[in-house]
C-alpha cells in the first residue's frame, strides 16, 4: 500500500498542512499556519494525542452517564477531533460542530470525511453568530475550541458571551473551553472572573508548570449551574500521561482575586503564545 502523502492547502484562515502520522495508519496531524489544530486517527477516534483534548474529554465522560447520548454544540471544528470522540463513545449523540474557515471544512471532507451515520453536522459561520441564534435549552454540552491563529477571539471571551452560552445550555449542561495563557495570567484569570459572574460552578484544568507560571499553555474551564464531578474529572487528568491538576471553589477563588468581568466593550483575546510555543517543527 501506497505510504500516505502530506497535504498543504492555502484556506480562509493561513495554509493549512495535514501530516500522516508515521507511527499510526490512517491518523493525521492537521496545523494552520505551523500551529497545531488538530489530530485524528480515522481507525481509532477515541485516541486523543494533544493533552488538551484529554482533558476536554473527561469532563465530557463525567457529564452524563457513561454512553448516553448528548446534544453538543461545538464551537470551533477543526479536524473534528472532539466530535468524532463523541460520536463514538456516545453513540446516538447529535452534534453540531461551528467552523469559521469555509476552506478548512471543505479539506477535512476531503481528505478526512466523516463516517456515514455519525451524527455530526459541520455549518460555517461565526460561532459567536450561530451560538446567539441557537434555541434555549438546547445543548447539553458546549465546547469552545476556537482560535483565530493562536489566540481566542475577543468576541468569545465576555459577559455577554457566557451569558448566551448559559441561555443554551439545559439547566444541568456544562459549558467546556479550550483556553491559553501564560503568567501573569491577566486573561486567564479574567475568564474565570467572567465565567464566574453568570455560572455559580467552576474548575479549571491544566498542568501544574502551567498555573504555576513556568510556561505557557493551554487551560480548560468549565462552567455549569450545578455541581461539577471534580473529583472524577481531578482522577482522571492526575492519571494522564502528562498529568493536570483541577483548581476549583477556594483555590480557583485565590487565582482569579482581583480580576474582573469583561464585557464587549473593554474584551481581548487571548495573548499571542510565545514562539515556537505550539510549534510543529
Amino acid at each position: 500500500m501506497d505510504e500516505p502523502l502530506p497535504v498543504t492547502r492555502d484556506v480562509d484562515s493561513g495554509t493549512a498542512k495535514l501530516l500522516p502520522d508515521v507511527d499510526r495508519d490512517r491518523a493525521w496531524l492537521l496545523t494552520v499556519d505551523g500551529a497545531p489544530q488538530s489530530y485524528v486517527d480515522l481507525d481509532d477516534p477515541a485516541h486523543l494525542e494533544f493533552e488538551y483534548a484529554r482533558r476536554l474529554a473527561y469532563v465530557l465522560e463525567e457529564v452524563a452517564e457513561p454512553g448516553r447520548p448528548l446534544d453538543v454544540l461545538h464551537l470551533g471544528g477543526g479536524a473534528l477531533t472532539l466530535p468524532r470522540y463523541v460520536a463514538v463513545t456516545r453513540p446516538g449523540s447529535v452534534q453540531r460542530v461551528v467552523e469559521a474557515d469555509r476552506g478548512l471544512i471543505a479539506l477535512v471532507a476531503e481528505h478526512l470525511p466523516l463516517p456515514a451515520g455519525s451524527g455530526i453536522a459541520v455549518t460555517a459561520g461565526d460561532a459567536r453568530a450561530v451560538l446567539e441564534e441557537s434555541p434555549d435549552a438546547s445543548a447539553d454540552v458546549i465546547v469552545a475550541d476556537v482560535f483565530g491563529g493562536s489566540r481566542v477571539p475577543a468576541h468569545l471571551t465576555s459577559a455577554e458571551y457566557a451569558r448566551t452560552a448559559a441561555r443554551v445550555l439545559r439547566p444541568d449542561g456544562h459549558y467546556v473551553a479550550n483556553l491559553a495563557d501564560g503568567a501573569p495570567f491577566t486573561f486567564l484569570r479574567s475568564q474565570v472572573a467572567t465565567f464566574a459572574s453568570v455560572f455559580p460552578h467552576l474548575c479549571l484544568i491544566a498542568e501544574a508548570p502551567v498555573l504555576r507560571g513556568r510556561r505557557f499553555g493551554n487551560a480548560v474551564l468549565v462552567a455549569a449551574h450545578e455541581e461539577l464531578p471534580v473529583a472524577a474529572v481531578a482522577r482522571r487528568a492526575a492519571a494522564d500521561a502528562f498529568p493536570a491538576r483541577v483548581e476549583h471553589g477556594p483555590r480557583l477563588a485565590r487565582f482569579a482575586a482581583g480580576a474582573a468581568p469583561v464585557t464587549d466593550a473593554d474584551a481581548t483575546g487571548s495573548p499571542e503564545p510565545p514562539a515556537g510555543a505550539f510549534g510543529v517543527g
